[in-house]
């Protein structure tokens, strides 16, 4: 994939314990760069709810990498407002974050799906990706911009984004 000037330099992180065998071929999917040394998610715990911040993973990363980054980690994340998220990322932005936490089949109480979990992964990676672009949520159910508040819907999503959402994000990078 070629991705917009808007994210130039893009590099995918792990942040945390991130299996090291999922992380190189998601990068190869994604046609990303890997970044250095993983990025520590402890400052984003929350004791009470035994999750982590993925707005404060945001600002961590923000803070640590002066290029656009994603990071993938394999805690659960939340949001105030919302029990869990599958990820998180700042609209136009250069920091992104998604889990794989509840991706895993495993979570469900099913036996590990390591082709599976990599597909949805990168789903997942994909849809905060376009969040930095600048792309919102989509209605067509099949474009990875599609939102996920299920595993379910996240398995219904292609791993490509529809034309609307294709066309929106060259009309964003010419208007840099």
């Amino acid at each position: 994939m070629r991705w917009p000037a808007r994210v130039a330099g893009l590099r995918l992180v792990p942040v945390g314990a991130f299996p090291p065998d999922l992380l190189t071929p998601l990068a190869d999917r994604a046609s990303l760069s890997l970044g250095s040394e993983p990025l520590d998610p402890a400052p984003a715990y929350h004791p009470g709810r035994g999750q982590y911040d993925s707005t404060r993973l945001l600002l961590e990363l923000r803070a640590r990498y002066r290029f656009p980054v994603v990071g993938a980690a394999a805690v659960d994340l939340f949001i105030p407002v919302l029990t869990f998220v599958f990820g998180e990322a700042e609209l136009g932005g250069r920091a992104a974050v998604f889990s794989i936490h509840r991706l895993r089949e495993e979570f469900y109480g099913l036996p590990p799906n390591p082709d599976r979990l990599l597909e949805r992964a990168l789903r997942e990676l994909l849809h905060e990706t376009g969040h930095m672009i600048g792309l919102a949520h989509c209605h067509d159910a099949s474009c990875v911009m599609s939102p996920s508040h299920s595993v379910e819907l996240v398995d219904a999503k292609q791993a490509a984004y529809c034309p609307a959402c294709l066309h929106c994000m060259d009309r964003l990078d010419s208007s840099l």
